[in-house]
Order: C-alpha cells, then sequence, then structure tokens
C-alpha cells in the first residue's frame, strides 16, 4: 500500500540543525533528502542561459537573480520538493528569456 509523502516525512529527519540554525531539506525525486544548495540552483540556471547562445556576462547575471528568488521563495520551509523547485525555477527564468526555461524545463527527457 503506498504511503502519503507526508507519512514518509515524519519517518525521515526532514531538519537537521547544526549550531542553533535550522537548515533547509530537500525530498529528491525517488523519495531521499538532501541540503539545500543554492550553488546548485544557480549552475543549472547558468548552463540552461549558456545553452541558450546567452553570453557569460548574461547568464551569470540571469542566473543569480533567478537563483535569489528561488532561494528566498522556499526560505521559510521547512523541507521542500524538488519538484517544487524545479517549477519555480522555470517560472523566474521565463520572466528573463524564454528559450533558457524551455532548456531547463526539457533537460530532464534527454538525460
Amino acid at each position: 500500500m503506498a504511503q502519503s509523502l507526508s507519512t514518509k516525512m515524519k519517518r525521515k529527519k526532514i531538519i537537521k540543525r547544526s549550531k542553533d540554525k535550522t537548515t533547509l531539506q530537500i525530498v529528491k525525486r525517488k523519495g531521499h533528502t538532501e541540503l539545500y544548495d543554492e550553488r546548485k540552483v544557480y549552475g543549472s540556471c547558468y548552463f540552461a542561459c549558456r545553452n541558450a547562445h546567452m553570453g557569460e556576462k548574461e547568464s551569470e547575471d540571469i542566473a543569480s537573480k533567478v537563483c535569489t528568488k528561488v532561494t528566498k521563495s522556499i526560505s521559510k520551509k521547512k523541507f521542500v520538493l524538488s519538484d517544487d523547485i524545479f517549477k519555480l525555477l522555470v517560472l523566474e527564468l521565463k520572466k528573463h528569456d524564454e528559450d533558457a526555461a524551455f532548456l531547463y524545463e526539457t533537460h530532464r527527457d534527454i538525460s
């Protein structure tokens, strides 16, 4: 019988504390968790922009803006699904460049 996501969450340690600071946990597609790493969001956004034939500086600027928005949007949560980050990143990237957003959105299909 399939368990609900909230039941699985209760069994796993979602929040890790280090020096009285709560860190955000990402729930991956296969159910395991890992710490949120802002560099991964930045890197995936940056390379989507570069694959859309943008220059290095423009890619860095867009990736920085998108990364800041995504991190700010999820910062108050205790855990977040990786798919939610994916969707949020696509929405933010579309505001800057449709081609880069499309490349990011479809990169899962070919990997």
